[in-house]
């Protein structure tokens, strides 16, 4: 899943698999978390929303509408790493 950098409230990344319908964000402490049953339309709204908005969107319309799945996030770098070892 392509991850698109950000700086919105807790929000540091936003990324969304269309196929899965799986939307995640990862927060500024390190965790992710991965909402199931996001549709296209939520998904758009949410990634050209601006950055001033983004953390009340996100607050009002995923974290309160979808089930989330929290783990923990990992840099493209980590997971650069890990493939290689």
């Amino acid at each position: 899943m392509e991850m698109k950098r950000i700086n919105a409230g807790k929000l540091r990344a936003i990324g969304y698999d269309a196929k899965e319908r799986i939307l995640r964000v990862e927060l500024d402490d390190g965790s992710a978390i991965d909402y199931s049953g996001v549709g296209n339309e939520t998904w758009r709204r949410f990634s050209t929303t601006s950055s001033s908005a983004m953390w009340s969107f996100y607050r009002d319309n995923i974290e309160e509408e979808f089930h989330g799945k929290r783990g923990r996030a990992t840099s493209n770098a980590a997971a650069s790493r890990a493939a290689l070892d």
